[in-house]
């Protein structure tokens, strides 16, 4: 006869809750950040929504700064994990509507719009949020169209300039428009406006990188 195994009791807890209990407190802390800011939100409220003790959200993050770090990687992976599958396309004009297309689909998205506004709101009072981002993964759009570029320029497509820089601007073309009116400045744009933007910025910006 098999002997049932026996079950856990006190200790510490498996793998798969350990792995549970921290998606429900980046849930929970994902929400509280979004919906009330940085500042407005505490370890405590938190906590609470998890229905933990903050011994125990301690137990994994030193704080908010590092709770708040922790929130951001997460949605910056969420969000870099739908660039994986660009189309990697020999013709500039292709790949870069391609980049346009997906940048816009994940910028404009309840979530994103959200810390975006945290961040302009924020970011006086709390200059270390911007670094925070950067670190969590958000140079990782410019990095892509950095080498877009570089290999345009090995193919004699356009000529040699600073691909970062140019990346950049490439960035700001696409994404300052619609993300205000995102925000409320502005009449926000629907899916075949975002769309004709997208691809309008593109037409614009290698106007001015083939000169």
């Amino acid at each position: 006869m098999t002997v049932p195994a026996p079950r856990r009791s006190g200790g510490r807890p498996t793998a798969k809750a350990a792995a549970k209990l921290e998606t429900t407190i980046l849930d929970a802390a994902t929400t509280a950040f979004l919906a009330h800011g940085y500042a407005a939100t505490t370890i405590e409220a938190i906590a609470r929504t998890s229905a933990i003790g903050k011994r125990t959200l301690y137990a994994r993050w030193s704080g908010k700064p590092a709770l708040f770090r922790a929130v951001v990687e997460r949605l910056m992976t969420r969000w870099l994990s739908t660039a994986e599958d660009w189309v990697e396309n020999d013709d500039l004009q292709t790949a870069l509507n391609e980049a346009a297309a997906r940048i816009l689909a994940v910028a404009l998205t309840p979530e994103a719009v959200a810390l975006h506004r945290l961040l302009i709101a924020e970011s006086a009072r709390f200059p270390e949020l911007p670094l925070m981002m950067r670190q969590a993964g958000a140079n990782a759009g410019t990095t892509r169209i950095a080498a877009l570029l570089d290999r345009a320029i090995a193919r004699r497509d356009i000529p040699v300039r600073d691909t970062t820089l140019a990346a950049e601007q490439f960035l700001h073309l696409v994404l300052a428009g619609p993300q205000r009116r995102a925000l409320g400045l502005g009449r926000p744009l629907d899916d075949e406006q975002t769309q004709v933007w997208g691809q309008a910025a593109v037409a614009l910006f290698l106007s001015g990188v083939r000169s």
